[in-house]
């Protein structure tokens, strides 16, 4: 449901301070999750979830949970206000929290404070809820599945299938995170390297004298035409970007192995300025 109208604030919600305006969500979902109906809005791509259902839903004093969540330092930064519509269409300024911080919340609830006819409930909550509504969120799920588990107890063909896929992408994002592992690892040797290298003065490790021009004759060139556009001088700007980007104090201490790389980009940066001939 979009939601574009703008709505006044008013005295009913929880609004942080007398300051807060509560804002308007450009999108609301209404999620059931075992029954209960969880709101779900959307502000600036963040999803966001009222906590005052929540702690309701749990049976839980929302004023002792509303002050244990402006308590903590990390949540009470992130939180807002936003006009949330009720199961009877009224709508209400509430007290919001960023979905990728559900999770803490949730878990930051003592058991001890839930009665104990709802602590199964709480569990489940800790369990499921975020990914429930990520899900929603991502892909349109709007519904709780809780049979699904005992559904991949039958042996059929489709849940085998399923089965070997989960496996297939479990695998795949192990190896994913093992390729990232070792990428870094090599990223961390190769400076290590070039620090080495450095402290021992091994002239190899630097570009050339001739290469050395040719940077700065590429630079030079990509200067000149960005000035005649801004009529600044950009010297500096692009000699900066070069150090930002190759991690060097001077383009005559570009690693050699680098070379060919920053003469890519340097081209694939005049290419994008003009259609001229690369004259370097």
């Amino acid at each position: 449901m979009f939601i574009t109208n703008t709505v006044p604030s008013n005295n009913s919600g929880d609004p942080m301070s007398d300051d807060a305006k509560a804002l308007m969500p450009t999108t609301e979902k209404f999620v059931d999750f075992y029954g209960d109906r969880i709101n779900l809005l959307l502000m600036e791509d963040t999803a966001y979830v009222p906590l005052r259902p929540m702690a309701e839903f749990l049976g839980l004093a929302w004023s002792s949970q509303r002050q244990r969540t402006l308590r903590d330092n990390v949540i009470k930064k992130r939180v807002r206000n936003l006009i949330v519509t009720a199961a009877d269409n009224s709508q209400r300024e509430m007290m919001c929290l960023p979905l990728d911080l559900l999770p803490g919340w949730l878990f930051g609830i003592s058991v001890s404070r839930a009665r104990k006819e709802l602590q199964e409930k709480l569990d489940r909550y800790r369990e499921e809820c975020f990914q429930v509504l990520w899900e929603s969120f991502q892909e349109g799920r709007l519904t709780a599945v809780p049979a699904f588990e005992s559904i991949l107890e039958n042996d059929t063909p489709a849940v085998q299938t399923y089965k070997m896929l989960q496996a297939m992408a479990q695998m795949a994002r192990n190896q994913v995170l093992l390729e990232a592992r070792l990428t870094n690892r090599l990223e961390d040797h190769e400076d290590r390297l070039e620090r080495i290298e450095a402290h021992l003065g091994d002239s190899r490790r630097n570009i050339t004298p001739e290469q050395a021009s040719h940077i700065s004759q590429a630079v030079k060139a990509i200067a000149l035409e960005l000035s005649s556009r801004s009529g600044r001088n950009e010297y500096g700007g692009v000699y900066g970007e070069l150090y930002r980007r190759f991690k060097i104090p001077a383009y005559r201490e570009l690693p050699a192995r680098r070379y060919e790389e920053a003469m890519a980009w340097l081209k694939e940066w005049w290419a994008s300025l003009t259609d001229d001939t690369i004259p370097f």
